[in-house]
Order: structure tokens, then C-alpha cells, then sequence
């Protein structure tokens, strides 16, 4: 007998809560400070959660069923008013407890900046460590300033991350400076634009990247900067602009990275829900969550 719908339904947010032994973690970081598009970044881990229960666990077009899937819900840090650079270690360390206990670990911010320490996350002197970027941005501004949402990119290759193990896809044209892409080139960053991804498909172009840094890498972080998307089909990210990638791009890539065994550790970042319109931001954001999955179940 199977119980009525009509009165309960097991919904993703049922996914979620505090199994010791899940494969898959999730870790709230609502980092929002020193960000150079002020706004509500911070409240992301929680509308993300609240869209959770409208989302099913049943994937009709690939019959991919997560109701087995259990995923550990770590909590959120307490990071509201907290500076990139006092953010580093909290989340740093975190990312390394979840890490080592779980195959794959979600971190959702927050502003960009949780990036840099999610990396580090995955190991201290970032050996081996592949990095992943889907983001309209390259994240590559001085330093010398502070530390915040523009520049974890930046901020890693000065911490002595080999820009020959990074790949960003998904950059912008008039959203960077000839300055950016010039540091990207001379580090040796791997560039795919939004026009490459449009062309030959985001999947497709994401797949080459993550066979490339898996050559090279024992290890991969992917950073999903939400603002990647094109602006029409999500506003709720203040550096979105028209021409990004489509958003069902966005969920097939992220499938695939999903699957992807030598991907330890992601993180959704740059959603505002506070420019949200019609919930299409909690939505789509509760999507990605449920694609990462269900590439993970294909593991």
C-alpha cells in the first residue's frame, strides 16, 4: 500500500537532515560582507532550503529516483556580519571535516568569496587540487584592497593554486576588463566563453574542461556563480547580465559535474533572493540542488 499524496508527498527537503553516514552534505554559507554588488547574498542557504520542499524526487525524463539518496544537512555558519577574511577558517575547516567524511559536499553561499576557502577546503596547500568556475566573471581583481566576491580567483593563484589547474566557463563579454583576461592568459586559465557555451552546447564545453582538469588533478572544486545564467531567466543575481547561458545548460552541466568522481566539493554562489520575481530564483537554485544529485546518483 502506498500512502496518499493528496495528504504527504516525499519531496527533496525530505532528502535533508542529520544522517552521520550520507554520501552528500550541505553546508549554508551566508557569507554577504564586502561584496562589490551589495545586496542579500546571505540569504540564499535558506531560501534554497524553503524551495526544497517543491521540488520532487522523481526525475520523469530520466526515471533517476533520489527518495533513496540521504543527504547531511551541517547547519549554516554564522557568517551574516563576518568579514572574507575572518569567513576563511570557518569555512575552510568545515569544508575539510564534511570532505572527509562524504563523497561530495555542497556549499551554498553567500557572495563569491566563499570560494577561496571552500578550495582550501579540499587540501591546505592545494596540491592536486583542480578548480572549475561556471561564472560570467573572471573573479580576478586585486588583492591589495581586501578580500572579497571579485577576487577569490585572484586571491587562490596569489595563495599559490597552479592557474594551469583552473578552467572558468561561461565569461561574459563586456562584464570583464582586457586587464582580467590578460592575467587569466599569462597564469595559463583555461577560457570558455558564454558564446562557446551557446554554440557548442555548456555540457559539452564543461565536459572538456573536467576531462582536462582530471588529467592533471587528483581533486575538483567547482564554483557555480549563479550569475552565469543569462538575466532574463534569473534576475535574482546582481552581476547577471543578457547573453549568459540558458538555464537548462546550467542544469545539464551540473548534472554532469555531478557525476564526476574526482568532484569533491561545489558551491552555488551569488544568489540574491532579496531581487527574486515570482520565486524563479528559490526555484532554480532548488533545481541545481536536485541536478547535483542527480548526477551524483549516477556515480
Amino acid at each position: 500500500m502506498h500512502a496518499s499524496e493528496c495528504k504527504s508527498w516525499f519531496s527533496a527537503a525530505d532528502l535533508l537532515g542529520d544522517h552521520p553516514e550520507a554520501r552528500v552534505s550541505v553546508i549554508g554559507a551566508p557569507l554577504g560582507e564586502r561584496s562589490l554588488t551589495p545586496g542579500r547574498c546571505d540569504l540564499a542557504p535558506k531560501a534554497l532550503r524553503a524551495a526544497l520542499p517543491r521540488m520532487s524526487t522523481y526525475d520523469l525524463e530520466t526515471g533517476v529516483d533520489l527518495s533513496d539518496l540521504r543527504v547531511h544537512d551541517a547547519g549554516d555558519l554564522m557568517l551574516k556580519i563576518v568579514p572574507p577574511s575572518d569567513a576563511f577558517e570557518p569555512i575552510r575547516a568545515t569544508v575539510d571535516a564534511e570532505v572527509a567524511r562524504r563523497e561530495l559536499v555542497a556549499l551554498i553561499g553567500g557572495n563569491n568569496a566563499v570560494t577561496r576557502p571552500g578550495v582550501h577546503g579540499l587540501r591546505r596547500d592545494l596540491k592536486g587540487v583542480g578548480l572549475l568556475t561556471l561564472d560570467a566573471h573572471f573573479d580576478l581583481r586585486d588583492t591589495d584592497c581586501g578580500l572579497n566576491n571579485g577576487n577569490p580567483i585572484q586571491a587562490l593563484l596569489e595563495d599559490g593554486l597552479d592557474g594551469r589547474h583552473i578552467a572558468q566557463v561561461g565569461l561574459a563579454p563586456f562584464a570583464n576588463t582586457r586587464r582580467a583576461h590578460e592575467k587569466a592568459k599569462a597564469a595559463g586559465i583555461s577560457v570558455r566563453t558564454a558564446r562557446e557555451c551557446r554554440e557548442q552546447g555548456a555540457d559539452a564545453v564543461v565536459a572538456e574542461e573536467l576531462a582536462s582538469l582530471a588529467a592533471r588533478c587528483d581533486v575538483i572544486y567547482v564554483d557555480f556563480d549563479i550569475d552565469v545564467i543569462d538575466r532574463s531567466q534569473f534576475p535574482a543575481a546582481p552581476g547577471a547580465r543578457p547573453g549568459g547561458i540558458s538555464a537548462e545548460d546550467f542544469f545539464e552541466a551540473t548534472r554532469l559535474i555531478g557525476a564526476h568522481p574526482k568532484v569533491r566539493c561545489v558551491d552555488l554562489a551569488e544568489y540574491d533572493p532579496s531581487l527574486d520575481i515570482g520565486d524563479l530564483g528559490s526555484l532554480t537554485a532548488a533545481r541545481w540542488f536536485v541536478e547535483l544529485l542527480a548526477g551524483f546518483a549516477a556515480r
